[in-house]
């Protein structure tokens, strides 16, 4: 339960990184990509084991599943970038946290994890107290049909992204390989952002500022973290994968909510505090079925 604790903490702080950027003007896109080379970093020089050799990565097992998630992290970026542009950050938050859905359901049918009363109601109240934090006007969400297309491909390339972090680390990485596993991504993922800057170099769109590298550092140490810990996470005994991945995004919700509030004196609505009651129930309801 540790592990899910720290994950739970490192995303939450990577949500102030975030709120942070905004204040201090920094350019999403640049910081992300240096965030992902600070991430792999600090899983390269925290890979101690010395059975296994680095040059050997490209022969692992799963480093076929470590490129695709790579690709699969920025692309989802830009998805979610493209997604607040045309229907607001609360559609994104909505989509990336409901995608829980796919991992969970993975876990039940193809691992046949429990499905006991508490454990379904809990995560059916896990995804209303989602949306109802997620919202932040009293008309609730609105898409345009012509840009529905984007938040689905959120859901579904998060929801992607978790359950192959379940199926690899059950299937081909080992417990000494975690941190390297988890730097393989990021690397993935920053080589091709840099192939986007090189791009927008050609195209005469690129200006860089060291603010902008500042964010990524700022960025890169908790985000690294978020995916180990959540990795050793569903690696502990006593705990179902379906378990840990509602445990997981529910308690972001609302510990990204509360600092929200505290923090940077967010206003909630009503239907924002109904949901932060939800919250705490379907977490309350999820960890007692896995007693």
């Amino acid at each position: 339960m540790i592990y899910l604790l720290l994950s739970v903490l490192s995303s939450t702080v990577i949500f102030i990184v975030f709120r942070l950027y905004t204040k201090f003007g920094i350019n999403t896109l640049q910081a992300i990509i240096v965030n992902y080379f600070i991430a792999c970093t600090v899983g390269y020089f925290g890979y101690i084991d010395g059975s296994s050799n680095i040059s050997q990565v490209s022969s692992q097992e799963w480093f076929p599943g470590a490129l695709m998630l790579g690709v699969l992290f920025i692309t989802v970026f830009n998805l979610a970038a493209i997604t607040t542009q045309k229907s607001g950050l609360s559609v994104v938050a909505v989509a990336t946290k409901m995608s829980v859905a796919i991992p969970v359901l993975f876990g039940i049918f193809l691992y046949n994890e429990s499905t006991g009363f508490l454990k379904i109601l809990g995560i059916i109240l896990a995804l209303v107290a989602v949306y109802l934090t997620s919202i932040k006007s009293k008309e609730g969400i609105s898409i345009k049909y012509k840009n529905l297309i984007f938040p689905l491909l959120v859901f579904v390339g998060s929801g992607i992204i978790d359950t192959s972090l379940k199926y690899l680390e059950t299937s081909y990485v080992s417990e000494t390989d975690v941190g390297l596993f988890s730097s393989t991504i990021f690397a993935t993922a920053g080589i091709i952002g840099i192939i986007i800057l090189i791009i927008q170099g050609f195209l005469g769109k690129l200006s860089i500022s060291f603010k902008n590298i500042l964010g990524g550092i700022a960025l890169g140490i908790p985000n690294y973290y978020s995916i180990y810990f959540l990795v050793m996470a569903l690696r502990s005994e006593g705990f179902e994968s379906s378990t840990i991945f509602t445990l997981n995004h529910v308690a972001i919700v609302t510990l990204s909510t509360l600092v929200g509030i505290f923090l940077f004196k967010e206003y909630l609505i009503r239907k924002n505090w109904i949901g932060l009651a939800i919250a705490v129930i379907s977490i309350i309801l999820v960890a007692n079925s896995a007693i």
